[in-house]
């Protein structure tokens, strides 16, 4: 226990945000097209989830409380994912992102020695995301969160090659976080919104980063992806299987895909001992960060106990819990 336990994937809720962007055009269509994708059961079960935990999420005593409870000693805060409104305007998305970053970073300034955040970036205007990750870590922030996807861009597009080259150059952060999945009203039941919407989206991205060599040609970015990668880190032979039999998979990254696994970070938040012990075995013990999606209820209450439960070596074990993110972030 000579490092401190680090959680890398917990929220805070940014009232300020939606009271900014309430009555914009355009966010009543992505309230109707969220609502079409989760389904009215799944909305009216996640409206009063998130009320119960407003304030886990907003008061800074709750949240410390909460993490000594849990045995965890830092937390990297991330916005809500829900303050993406990757729908907005150019002029919008620029006070979105300004204001995101900086009430996350007052929110972690109350526990600086406890609280570390990241800002975020606007997708949707690939122009401005450089300028959202300078002024986050102008802000004290530790880098930014993303999601899966942008309205007509993936990951992959040539677009976002200044996001990624500033932050390499920088040593910033990258958390990929989906918001929503573009499989629509096929998830609108029983929750599959997220319980198959959120691994699919982590898989689909994380491919187009790997098969466009956006990892060859930023070999430093530091990558955080949510959920373990989703499917991804379980089913990578089928994506090496295809690299080395189709010319049309190898043409753009370098190296079989498993390869790149080795080269992104992994939140350990997967719900399954034994996913989580081949999420170790693919991706190395030392590129699995300890997550929790604190305090949501698709999160792990007890994320070290979780961790605990796949019984990984002892060495493993610790390098998990905190040891790899208290290297990430610096930690004394």
């Amino acid at each position: 226990m000579s490092v401190p336990t680090v959680d890398v994937h917990a929220h805070v809720l940014l009232p300020e945000v939606e009271a900014m962007v309430e009555g914009s055009p355009g966010l009543a269509d992505a309230k109707a097209l969220d609502a079409r994708r989760n389904g009215p059961a799944a909305m009216a079960i996640s409206g009063a989830m998130v009320r119960d935990r407003v304030p886990q999420l907003t008061d800074v005593a709750v949240r410390l409380a909460a993490m000594d409870a849990q045995g965890v000693d830092v937390q990297l805060v991330s916005p809500s994912p829900s303050h993406y409104h990757y729908w907005a305007d150019e002029e919008t998305a620029e006070k979105l992102y300004r204001l995101a970053n900086e009430v996350t970073a007052a929110h972690c300034s109350a526990a600086p020695d406890r609280l570390h955040g990241l800002g975020l970036a606007p997708l949707q205007h690939p122009q401005l995301a450089v300028a959202a990750l300078d002024h986050a870590l102008e802000q004290g922030l530790r880098g930014v969160e993303i999601s899966s996807h942008a309205p007509g861009r993936e990951l992959s597009d040539p677009a976002y090659e200044l996001l990624w080259s500033r932050a390499e150059e920088t040593g910033a952060l990258v958390f990929l976080h989906p918001f929503g999945c573009t499989l629509d009203e096929r998830l609108d039941r029983w929750y599959l919104s997220n319980t198959v919407g959120q691994p699919v989206e982590n898989a689909i991205a994380l491919s187009h980063l790997i098969f466009s060599g956006v990892l060859d040609r930023h070999p430093g970015l530091k990558l955080i992806a949510a959920h373990g990668g989703g499917y991804l880190p379980t089913h990578i032979g089928r994506s090496d299987h295809a690299w080395a039999t189709r010319t049309d998979a190898a043409a753009g990254c370098a190296h079989p895909p498993s390869s790149y696994l080795r080269r992104l970070y992994f939140d350990s938040l997967v719900h399954d001992p034994h996913v989580l012990r081949e999420l170790v075995r693919v991706a190395g013990a030392e590129r699995v960060l300890l997550g929790s999606d604190f305090p949501f209820d698709m999160g792990a209450e007890d994320p070290v106990g979780a961790l605990r439960a796949a019984r990984l070596p002892d060495a493993d074990f610790h390098a998990v819990r905190g040891g790899n993110a208290s290297a990430l972030l610096s930690l004394e």
